[in-house]
């Protein structure tokens, strides 16, 4: 303890940054040195938990909630108007707005550029009309990170005169449903954002536009409750945008997409269980003004992204890329491929993939069981085609790796139609599921299937790799 006491203040106090406020308070104690050190960390970390006890049942004992209330009031006194960099407050356990909003603005007034909340309020702690955060906190010029969790709704305060965080670049917002106004004036407040997360969103018009120059990684998820309207059309005006994370219901059209840089995507375009029936049937069987007739113009956010390098799309996403399966734009950059699979949605687009993204190398794939259609066989064995495997034939794949693995037999089928179809395959791994029923606890299953995927590696060019939680990895090498 005499080395860390005779460092110099400055170097003690970036030492006790690092820990919880209550932590930190209690160095107080350990000598004179320490008595007012820690009025004067620049961090300041606060976790109702850490006092209340909630699993305790502390939380509802009135004067237990009004000791942490007292704490965090006296810790921000003691500092008085000292410049703190950055403040992180969870408060879950009922601890009431005002107390909540009183120090958010103590900490808005010193001229804190990170703000990490995690608030949650009951129903009756609320008044009508109360704004559940500080209208300060949105025309901050400090703030350089802000991080908002809630398991209420987010409603983003406006005002007369807009909102307007000039130093912003990364905003998250996580919460039960997110309120905000159209996107376009939402993004004109932060003019230097470079990073925006916004988790339970919900499009306020049918028509928007997602606009910023500055921003560099985007992740817009919808609630996708079914419940919601397919918003009319969705555009991104985005030339510096290097990541994107997109998961929400499909939209009608997709007039814009600027995103010349875009390196890496993640694409969730939920679908609705009757429009995947509507979307499997020929366009002469659907009524004039059938949403689904409008989901074809997806192939519009596929040519804005088709320099990426790294893509990855859900099952839903797939199904809607079968409406374009002949407009398909070639994906010369991509290196990477991950798809991910489910019981009830198809393939159909696999093939149409596959064939236009000439220099792959990896592909991941989450799960081989899938919805069976008459237009998927050319990537699977699951039907019997005159060109089944052409479009894996062609595909340059070096590694596949194939999660989720159930050791079914349909899977092992695929697993040896995909070793003799793809013809640049150096290296397969095979990754049991982890979190779902399995055919390996059954007696003598795990044997059966090492020894099917053995003699299969037996017949290929290639080395696979086999892993079941539980038991021993196995590594086959190709002779």
């Amino acid at each position: 303890m005499d080395r860390v006491s005779n460092l110099p203040d400055e170097v003690r106090g970036h030492i006790l940054s690092f820990l919880p406020a209550k932590h930190i308070a209690l160095t107080s104690v350990l000598s004179k040195s320490w008595l007012n050190l820690w009025k004067l960390v620049p961090n300041l970390d606060i976790d109702d938990s850490e006092f209340l006890h909630p699993e305790e049942g502390k939380a509802e004992r009135h004067e237990i909630r009004q000791s942490f209330v007292d704490f965090v009031d006296n810790v921000l006194a003691l500092q008085g108007d000292s410049p703190i960099d950055k403040f992180s407050l969870k408060c879950i356990t009922g601890v009431l707005p005002d107390h909540v909003n009183r120090w958010i603005c103590n900490v808005l007034q010193r001229g804190v550029s990170d703000l990490d909340l995690f608030i949650d309020y009951s129903l009756e702690d609320i008044e009508e009309d109360e704004d559940m955060l500080p209208q300060e906190m949105f025309v901050s010029r400090t703030l350089v990170k802000l991080k908002i969790r809630s398991d209420r709704c987010v409603d983003w305060w406006c005002g007369k005169g807009g909102t307007f965080l000039p130093m912003l670049k990364s905003l998250y917002i996580d919460s039960d449903l997110i309120l905000w106004g159209k996107m376009k004036r939402f993004l004109h407040s932060f003019p230097v954002l470079e990073e925006l997360r916004m988790a339970n969103m919900e499009w306020t018009a049918s028509d928007e536009t997602v606009s910023s120059a500055s921003l560099r990684k985007l992740s817009i998820l919808g609630t996708g409750c079914e419940d919601y309207v397919n918003p009319k059309s969705i555009s991104f005006d985005t030339p510096s945008l290097l990541y994107l994370n997109c998961s929400d219901l499909v939209a009608e059209d997709y007039p814009l997409v600027k995103m010349g840089k875009l390196c890496e995507a993640r694409i969730n375009l939920i679908v609705k269980d009757d429009q995947i029936k509507r979307v499997r049937e020929p366009n002469n069987d659907l009524l004039e003004g059938d949403v689904v007739l409008q989901f074809g113009n997806v192939v519009k956010l596929m040519n804005g992204i088709q320099n990426i390098q790294t893509l990855y799309l859900t099952a839903d996403t797939l199904e809607v890329f079968s409406l374009c399966c002949e407009s398909m734009p070639v994906f010369n950059n991509l290196k990477t491929l991950g798809i991910k699979s489910d019981e009830g949605r198809g393939w159909q687009a696999v093939p149409a993939l596959l064939r236009n993204c000439p220099h792959l190398e990896f592909l991941i794939i989450e799960g081989l069981l899938h919805y069976v259609t008459d237009k998927c066989g050319d990537a699977c064995d699951c039907i019997s085609r005159e060109d089944k495997g052409r479009s894996l034939t062609s595909c340059p794949v070096k590694k596949l790796e194939i999660q989720g693995f159930r050791g079914t037999m349909r899977e092992i089928n695929m697993i040896e139609h995909f070793l003799r179809s793809f013809k640049c395959l150096k290296e397969m791994g095979i990754f049991a599921e982890e979190n779902g029923p399995t055919n390996f606890e059954n007696p003598g299953a795990f044997e059966y299937v090492e020894k099917i995927l053995k003699l299969y590696n037996e017949l290929s060019s290639c080395d696979v790799y086999f892993l079941v939680w539980g038991y021993m990895r196995r590594k086959w090498t190709a002779q």
